[in-house]
């Protein structure tokens, strides 16, 4: 079963005016709406014509938003040989971990621990998979979980984007690369979510991959927790750029490519 789409329609109507510090009466003022009516659209109440008056003063393409308000779109399934995720509950959300791996030598990474690693470390066991690293997007509690009981079982180093706020790990300053077998590791410093989120472009498999923590979901993205502007300006810049048919492996929801997300994204859609 496919992961759910992590944010509706008023999570990303929320996550916009928030970020750019608009109040229900501002939002009324610039769209022509009644407050009334913002605050059921905040609250999930979906109206066609009022999301297209609100997509513009809140930087949003107006049919990107109307395509989430309207629940009809799912991304295609991707089997990528090499790259497995999972998916383990969170308080009231689930949180994603990904492993990526070499076929020739089984030289392998993982990316963030989620809050259950049980699933990754059986399938690194059962798939004989020689763990090189744990590689992490950034230190939000639901992403870090369960390191200590992947540590307990492979031995192996922590990476942790420099930026970061972290008392365990070997830091690294975004730029720099890795290698895990055949498979490349480039990391960008996709910040504003968090202080240090780094994004981890994976080439050496069928299709690169780039595993993104919460800089970029499925529909939408993470909150701007430290700067909205700059969780905008580095997603665009660093992930929406990759090419068309990079593999998106957010921190929450379900995997998703680029050219999808410059399609049915209200945050990037036409603006790449």
């Amino acid at each position: 079963m496919q992961i759910p789409i992590e944010d509706f329609y008023e999570d990303v109507l929320a996550k916009a005016a928030r970020g750019l510090g608009l109040s229900t009466t501002q939002l009324s003022e610039r769209t022509g709406l009644k407050k009334d009516a913002i605050r059921e659209a905040l609250r999930g109440n979906f109206v066609e014509d009022e999301a297209k008056e609100m997509a513009p003063v809140l930087d949003l393409d107006p049919d990107a938003l109307v395509l989430l308000g309207h629940k009809s779109w799912r991304p295609a399934e991707i089997e990528l040989p090499g790259l497995a995720g999972f998916n383990s509950p969170f308080h009231d959300m689930t949180v994603n971990a990904f492993v990526v791996w070499d076929h020739s030598t089984k030289k392998a990474a993982i990316f963030d621990s989620g809050a259950d690693a049980s699933e990754l470390l059986e399938f690194v066991k059962s798939e004989g998979l020689d763990v090189q690293g744990i590689w992490i997007t950034h230190t939000h509690g639901d992403h870090i979980a369960d390191v200590n009981s992947i540590l307990k079982q492979v031995n192996c180093s922590v990476y942790v984007g420099s930026m970061e706020f972290a008392n365990f790990g070997e830091p690294f300053d975004a730029g720099q690369t890795f290698s895990v077998g055949k498979l490349n590791i480039e990391t960008r410093l996709t910040w504003g979510h968090a202080k240090g989120g780094i994004t981890f472009v994976v080439r050496g498999l069928n299709r690169s991959v780039a595993i993104v923590g919460d800089a970029l979901f499925a529909q939408s993205m993470g909150g701007g927790l430290e700067s909205y502007p700059d969780a905008i300006r580095t997603t665009g810049a660093e992930i929406m750029t990759l090419p068309d048919d990079t593999v998106v492996c957010p921190g929450h929801g379900p995997l998703t490519s680029i050219e999808e997300q410059k399609k049915v994204n209200p945050f990037f859609a036409g603006k790449y």
